[in-house]
């Protein structure tokens, strides 16, 4: 259970922290952008019609299962979503929506594949798990081959390695739209002297798992 109440904690810090940067970033360039408006309002009258069909096209929406706010404080967390102008819609079954421009949720992704990738680099490069040799992935980031040294790594503590992967990896796809009743990561790990696959992690299935059992 403390492995998914670190999930939920990591996601809603990181979405409101993620926001906050958008944020502060579009106030450094909305003097400008609203002059770019005013002058085209005023060259073409039309435009304005197309710029208010194009907002309903340019909006995104991030729904978060109930599960991700157990333990949480949801109306606090909802509070700081609509501070940085983020609109929310909570649900009776306990999940929320947040609806967002399509450019801030762009950058938002943009941000999470950086850090992201920064977490496979320090996986494979770092001296944390130093029986990991190479990790790959696909593009949507739902899975993952950790290539390693077998004896080492199952004598080791470096199977965390995988739950670190697993969390980014959900993080990711629940912002990047996937059905947060269908998202899933998959963790391959290789022996590199053989290249046999001697182990398969499923998440969040894992995470239950060791729920149920602590």
């Amino acid at each position: 259970m403390r492995n998914k109440h670190l999930l939920r904690l990591v996601l809603l810090s990181s979405f409101l922290m993620m926001a906050g940067c958008s944020s502060e970033k579009a106030k450094e360039t909305g003097t400008e952008a609203e002059q770019t408006i005013k002058e085209e309002d005023q060259n073409n009258a039309e435009g304005n019609e197309a710029v208010k069909v194009d907002k309903g096209l340019l909006n995104v929406e991030v729904t978060l299962p109930a599960s991700m706010f157990e333990g949480e404080d949801m109306d606090s967390s909802i509070a700081e979503a609509e501070k940085e102008g983020i609109k929310v819609t909570r649900y009776d079954d306990g999940s929320v929506t947040y609806k967002m421009s399509k450019s801030k949720h762009k950058e938002m992704m943009k941000e999470m594949e950086t850090e992201l990738q920064k977490t496979i680099a320090d996986t494979k490069n770092g001296e944390d798990y130093p029986s990991v040799k190479e990790v790959s992935h696909n593009k949507d980031y739902s899975e993952f081959i950790l290539e390693v040294e077998r004896e080492a790594y199952e004598n080791s503590f470096d199977g965390f390695a995988v739950f670190g992967l697993g969390l980014s990896g959900m993080f990711y796809q629940l912002f990047n739209g996937v059905d947060p009743k269908e998202y899933e990561v998959k963790i391959l790990v290789k022996d590199t002297a053989t290249g046999e696959v001697f182990d398969e992690i499923i998440y969040p299935d894992a995470m239950e798992e060791t729920g149920e059992e602590s």
